[in-house]
């Protein structure tokens, strides 16, 4: 029998988050309980589940899964001690009856406050743990960061190919399908190519944006017969010293082919990166169309990108909100929004009560000043509900709708994900139903909200994840990047990792 470690380590952050990540952020599962668990949801783990129950030779050993409720500020040094003491005391627990590969389920946009790259030094410590010689296959999130630490510990990666992100299944039987190949006798070697980048926008569609031809490339060459390819255009809002554009080239022994297609695919995509930013409209621009657009009927989208929990912020903007207010906006409005104290006040009143509570800036104090506003307690709940993408348990800690006047406030505890109508729907409100929306997401699935909105205004907004990216001040990122810096040129080379001890 050949065993099969398994672990799961994901998170992305914002620095320019303020509010600290916490233990308790994440959602912890170990020993047999981290099978259990992904064998209902459709993420990495149970992609690679699914090819691995295939394989009546291999023998699981799940050691542990962590996995952060939704995305956020930096991990805070004790957390990020104790949750990276857990992972290592599981791997070294599963260890003791002999390992013979290791499968990790990793994001790549991982940050701590004393640890700018968690999961290569996780990596690292497990190389230490399982010896030079165990295979170690890991796959990523396009927006992580794709470190020498990383290709220098693990064997192989491969990471998604779509944005908005629907392969997360996929991109685990991949992982799976490429263990295997390593433990059949292949021998990888990886091209690294670093490219001067940071990019936002719609051309980063996958299906349909000038992005598709990078990453179509990459995926011609899995189908060719590389052991993996891929593009990471990390996250910008994870500003670390190697934040950047990558691409890479896994190939079974061929370091020449490795290089030659890494650069490729970073040509492609350097071909077509002025195009990857986002048109943004003035926030109070955006409000004057949403006036404008309430006698024609339709619902307005203003998309608060810059606020956006998926991506790390900490979802309390009232921005949008203040403008509103500010403008006399009369259509009925849907307003997501986090803030504990608000929800707390809700609940201490009752289903039914009128209340007035100030809201936005409980964490990020230093962009947005609270808002007071008056209105009924409509809702109260509990927090926890199923996602509407992925079936995954989703939860915003106790939960209120407040309906003040014409706006219709949904107000969390704590963040989740704003990618789908999950929160919405979870309380009673269809945004269908609403002459405008703020979806707090870069991009959603067209059928979320695009594909039926009147208008779909992106908003240049205050915020820790600001697709304006000169206004959020990186300071440790490597310089020049576009489009931080004019004049931005770019020579392309690739490096070879290849572990020869293995």
């Amino acid at each position: 029998m050949t065993t099969v470690l398994i672990v799961e380590c994901k998170q992305e952050v914002s620095t320019f988050n303020p509010w600290l990540s916490r233990y308790d952020d994440f959602v912890i599962h170990h020993g047999e309980a981290v099978i259990a668990h992904h064998r209902t949801v459709r993420n990495e783990v149970g992609g690679a589940l699914s090819v691995f129950a295939q394989h009546p030779e291999l023998t699981l050993v799940p050691a542990i899964s962590a996995r952060a409720i939704t995305s956020g500020g930096t991990l805070a040094v004790a957390d990020w001690t104790r949750l990276r003491g857990d992972i290592l005391e599981a791997v070294q627990r599963a260890a003791r009856g002999g390992i013979d590969a290791a499968y990790f389920a990793l994001h790549g946009a991982m940050a701590a406050e004393n640890e700018d790259d968690p999961e290569g030094n996780l990596l690292e410590e497990v190389r230490q743990l399982l010896g030079p010689r165990t295979p170690i296959v890991a796959s990523f999130d396009l927006h992580g960061i794709l470190t020498d630490r990383i290709l220098r510990h693990a064997d192989a990666i491969c990471c998604f190919h779509t944005y908005p992100h629907v392969d997360f299944y996929e991109t685990g039987q991949r992982a799976a399908r490429l263990l295997l190949r390593v433990l059949n006798g292949a021998k990888p070697v990886t091209a690294k190519v670093f490219i001067p980048a940071l990019v936002r926008g719609d051309e980063l569609i996958t299906e349909t944006g000038a992005i598709r031809h990078a990453v179509n490339a990459a995926k011609a060459l899995e189908a060719g017969g590389a052991l993996s390819a891929g593009l990471f255009w990390g996250n910008p809002f994870t500003d670390v010293p190697d934040l950047a554009t990558y691409s890479f080239v896994v190939t079974d022994d061929d370091p020449a082919w490795a290089e030659q297609e890494a650069m490729r695919i970073a040509e492609l995509f350097w071909r077509e990166h002025e195009k990857m930013y986002v048109p943004l409209t003035p926030l109070d621009e955006a409000v004057r169309i949403a006036h404008e657009q309430l006698p024609r009927g339709g619902t307005t989208i203003l998309v608060d990108a810059a606020d956006a929990p998926s991506s790390g912020a900490p979802g309390d903007s009232n921005a949008i909100l203040r403008q509103l207010i500010v403008s006399g906006y009369p259509g009925r409005a849907l307003i997501p929004i986090v803030d504990p104290s608000a929800a707390r006040a809700a609940f201490e009143a009752g289903i039914g009560a009128t209340i007035t509570v100030r809201v936005g800036g409980a964490m990020d104090a230093g962009r947005f000043t609270p808002v007071e506003v008056t209105g009924r307690v409509h809702l109260l709940s509990e927090g926890e509900f199923r996602s509407e993408s992925f079936d995954e348990l989703w939860r915003s800690g106790p939960t209120a709708v407040l309906i003040a006047d014409n706006i219709t406030l949904v107000i969390t505890s704590r963040a989740v994900s704003l990618y789908d109508r999950s929160l919405f729907y979870a309380h009673g409100q269809d945004p269908k139903r609403f002459d405008l929306v703020v979806v707090k997401s870069p991009h959603c699935q067209p059928h979320m909200f695009k594909a039926w909105a009147a208008r779909y205004v992106d908003v240049d907004a205050p915020g820790a994840t600001s697709a304006n990216l000169k206004r959020l001040g990186h300071v440790r990122c490597r310089r020049p990047i576009w489009p931080l810096d004019e004049g931005v040129t770019w020579e392309p080379r690739a490096v070879i990792f290849r572990r020869t001890s293995a």
